[in-house]
């Protein structure tokens, strides 16, 4: 088959609008999953588009948009009818499930996991779904400035690893950037005594630690005026390290003698995913709750813990400190185990789990446990868990037995407020998202992927996302 022609099964488009179903109770995930643009890219490939009245509303998208792209509009009764690909952002709801064709395709947010009713319907009924939080890079994509990043951290740490001293050495990243982003990654990986990311503009006598067991990593390029700082260090016996001064002189050979010794892997990050902002916006909100809780508590002054330092934990480290938050501490595997995790919480009035945690574990072990929320952690501190779960799938933080909505987006336990948003980008980033969700929708439609060519021609990437199905009309 001709890879650039879409196959019959794959000609005929739904996209749906967000309505109330069992994740989006009161109907307040407004986003659509296709933006206008997105739809007209898709209908000049020859693909029929049919879009829900209303579908894009809730974003600032209009009905006559969709129109000036090229789609058809269809009512709520209409739109689940006779289609060979559905697209929705969350979950159809289960009445939906009744109106879709036997053998038809649905791509969603599917959570398999946390919805096992609606999975068993969908199976009765041999709906095809692939769940977009499952499609995968294939190969991995690793960008320059990651290889860079994470190299530096790695050419810095050497010695310190090869003498057996790494779990005595305090590391303090000065600001945040893309670039140190990587570096946190690797250093976290490492599993040092801590690793602690700091304002560009710290003062020497607000510093915890400042002998040889320290390094200071930080990028020269973006951290401006600071030579005296970066002289008192160094007349401390404090291992400086600079990114930008590695990049000059190495950076093009690191790049290349990485990719040589590590071919790409076969699957990389989620190729649908919004996992920064997700960060992002859970950090936000906690920083907005615990102003409530401890209204005299300086921002400066906020003592903040991230557990995880992935893609959602980086955007919450992004959020955290671009906030001016002076204290805020990475924390690893190592780290968040039980007897070790305890002093962090202890101090902590800002806690964000981003650590997720394999499925067997699930309910299992707990990052955070109830014990904690009653005996260690400060009674007005936030607890964000940005990983979430439901009552089979259940998240590191034990107190949540299920994901919350914007419907009552926290709750207190212990003295301590909770909050596990099911959908964290809702909050305050729905039309940025939105935009960003559909481009990476669109290219998995039509570009990269090519899903619209059919389910015999799926990708290693999309294959494993294939969480129900195949099935035949």
């Amino acid at each position: 088959m001709n890879s650039t022609s879409p196959s019959p099964s794959m000609q005929s488009i739904a996209l749906v609008k967000e309505i109330e179903s069992p994740e989006n109770p009161g109907g307040l995930e407004k986003r659509v999953a296709l933006v206008p643009e997105d739809v007209g890219l898709l209908v000049a490939r020859g693909l029929s588009v049919f879009v829900e009245h209303g579908a894009g509303e809730g974003v600032g998208f209009s009905d006559d948009e969709y129109l000036q792209h090229g789609a058809t509009l269809q009512s709520a009764d209409e739109i689940y009818r006779d289609k060979d690909l559905l697209i929705k952002f969350k979950g159809p709801s289960m009445e939906s499930i009744e109106q879709m064709k036997p053998g038809c395709t649905l791509l969603c947010m599917a959570h398999f996991h946390s919805y096992p009713d609606r999975a068993k319907r969908l199976q009765e009924q041999r709906i095809n779904v692939i769940a977009m939080e499952e499609i995968l890079e294939s190969p991995k994509v690793q960008p320059d400035q990651e290889i860079v990043g994470r190299t530096a951290m790695a050419h810095a740490l050497a010695p310190y690893i090869d003498s057996g001293a790494i779990s005595d050495l305090h590391i303090r990243v000065i600001d945040w950037n893309p670039g140190l982003r990587f570096g946190i990654r690797r250093a976290g990986n490492r599993s040092p005594a801590s690793l602690k990311v700091l304002q560009p503009d710290v003062e020497f006598d607000a510093l915890d630690i400042v002998d040889k067991n320290s390094l200071y990593f930080y990028d020269s390029q973006t951290l401006s005026n600071r030579q005296a700082l970066l002289e008192q260090l160094t007349a401390s016996g404090a291992q400086l390290f600079d990114l930008h001064d590695y990049e000059t002189q190495h950076g093009t050979k690191a790049i290349a003698d990485y990719r040589l010794s590590h071919p790409p892997l076969d699957f990389g990050l989620r190729r649908i995913q919004c996992l920064h902002e997700t960060g992002r916006a859970g950090a936000r909100y906690g920083l907005q709750l615990l102003k409530e809780s401890k209204p005299e508590l300086a921002t400066r002054d906020i003592n903040a813990v991230v557990l995880g330092y992935g893609n959602v934990g980086q955007g919450a480290i992004h959020e955290i400190h671009s906030q001016g938050v002076g204290q805020l501490a990475v924390l690893g595997r190592e780290h968040t185990a039980k007897g070790m995790i305890e002093p962090w919480l202890q101090k902590a009035d800002l806690i964000v789990n981003g650590a997720e945690q394999a499925i067997e574990l699930r309910g299992k072990n707990y990052l955070v446990s109830n014990d904690h929320l009653a005996n260690q952690v400060r009674d007005g501190s936030v607890v964000i868990d940005l990983v979430g779960g439901s009552p089979t799938n259940r998240s590191p933080v034990e107190a949540v037995l299920s994901c919350t909505f914007l419907t009552d987006p926290h709750f207190e336990q212990q003295g301590v407020t909770i909050s596990s948003l099911w959908g964290w980008p809702m909050m305050g980033m729905m039309r940025e998202t939105a935009i960003k969700y559909s481009g990476q929708i669109r290219e998995v439609l039509i570009d990269r992927e090519q899903l619209v060519n059919g389910l015999d021609h799926l990708t290693p990437g999309v294959s494993r996302a294939l969480v129900c199905g195949p099935f035949t009309s």
